[in-house]
């Protein structure tokens, strides 16, 4: 798909030698970035919505699993 997007000069000039240096188009430049940049924001949004969860429920261990799972544990002197 063709787009027509405004970006500050410095920037252009920038992405332009970057893409020149790595013998990649612009296009595959901002292809890449705009990619990678929705992928880290994606984990912000799955983040956002695990504290949505947890802040409506109960996330205590059962005090059952706690004693098993400290039973499991190696003794160790300190």
């Amino acid at each position: 798909m063709k787009t027509a997007i405004s970006i500050p000069d410095g920037i252009f000039s920038r992405a332009t030698e970057f893409a020149h240096r790595k013998k990649i188009t612009r296009s595959a430049l901002f292809t890449a970035a705009v990619d990678e940049y929705i992928d880290h924001h994606r984990e912000e949004d799955v983040t956002r919505r695990l504290n949505e969860v947890y802040a409506k429920e109960d996330s205590a261990l059962d005090p059952v699993f706690a004693r098993l799972q400290s039973l499991s544990l190696p003794k160790e002197e300190w």
